[in-house]
């Protein structure tokens, strides 16, 4: 996909624990993953484990940059033709681990949501692309500028490959920062299986000169 940019690093492995406990607090109180578990006693240790998951495929099949090696924020980028999560490309980024690790009414409320999200996802932007899969900040550390750290080099990447980008969110505050960098909403739902507000956002590339 891209090459490393300047001032953000490449997730490794050996990082995906610390990186999965920091999105997990991200992410707590997050829509999807209330939804998905909705217990906050277990939530915790079951979030874990999805995150986990999430950043093994990100390794596997597109690229994880981390701010620092404090890992103050991490974002998760897929080109289009491997944002969708197949059954043998979740086995080989720990889909067994996962099942394992989540009770079965959880998995079954995980995959419904994905499902979900991938028909809006075609629907939205049917051409090749890049996905922002997720990206998550410290919670202790909002408003500090991190997030952009994350986004900009990618999307100063994508403009001069003259990529478009795709997101969605479950989090209606979250749209007037996407907006700020360039993204526009295509399409605001209620997801019929779960009834969480997504929103699915596009950004083309910026044509150099203009």
């Amino acid at each position: 996909m891209v090459e490393q940019p300047g001032a953000i690093i490449r997730l490794s492995k050996e990082q995906i624990g610390p990186a999965s406990e920091m999105l997990v607090e991200a992410f707590f109180n997050d829509a999807k993953l209330t939804y998905v578990l909705p217990d906050d006693t277990t939530r915790r240790e079951e979030g874990r484990n999805i995150f986990e998951f999430h950043l093994r495929y990100g390794l596997n099949y597109g690229r994880v940059y981390a701010t620092s090696p404090t890992l103050e924020g991490v974002a998760v980028w897929l080109p289009s033709n491997r944002s969708e999560v197949t059954f043998w490309r979740a086995m080989r980024s720990g889909g067994m681990a996962l099942q394992k690790g989540l009770s079965k009414d959880a998995m079954k409320r995980l995959l419904a949501f994905a499902e979900e999200v991938d028909v809006y996802h075609k629907k939205h932007l049917p051409i090749s692309h890049c996905y922002l899969f997720f990206i998550g900040v410290d919670p202790r550390l909002h408003g500090k500028g991190y997030g952009g750290k994350l986004i900009r080099p990618m999307l100063d990447w994508m403009d001069r490959k003259q990529i478009a980008c795709y997101l969605n969110t479950q989090n209606e505050k979250n749209i007037g920062l996407y907006e700020h960098f360039g993204f526009t909403v295509v399409e605001q739902v209620s997801l019929p299986g779960s009834g969480i507000l997504h929103t699915g956002m596009v950004r083309p590339p910026v044509v150099q000169g203009e």
